[in-house]
């Protein structure tokens, strides 16, 4: 799988919008939970690899490429670190974090009440 540039086709869209390649890259296996997980701090690859539920070196390397190719992160002496761009993105991201909370109570709330009707 090739990396969805911005503007060259990608999975789900041929003119390349932009937004076609964002949503192709993150809908990709754990490339949003890396750039989730570096929210948190940079990590080394053992870190990383770790903190991602133990993904394999294989996959998180092929991510690793794909995410810092398309500069959303870099490498440090501390090990892998989200760019300025990748920081911009976890903006937008972290208010769906707290958003899936208020999801998942309602969800339970409802199929608690749906168990008490029955």
């Amino acid at each position: 799988m090739s990396i969805p540039y911005p503007n060259s086709p990608v999975r789900g869209s041929q003119t390349g919008k932009p937004i076609m390649a964002l949503f192709d890259l993150l809908g990709r296996t754990w490339a949003l939970g890396i750039i989730w997980q570096l929210s948190f701090g940079s990590a080394t690859f053992r870190e990383l690899q770790q903190r991602c539920e133990n993904i394999s070196p294989t996959l998180l390397n092929n991510r690793i490429k794909e995410l810092r190719a398309l500069e959303l992160m870099s490498t440090s002496d501390d090990g892998y670190q989200l760019t300025e761009l990748g920081n911009e993105l976890v903006a937008f991201i972290k208010p769906l974090g707290d958003w899936s909370y208020h999801w998942a109570d309602n969800i339970q709330n409802n199929n608690n009440k749906e168990r008490s009707e029955d």
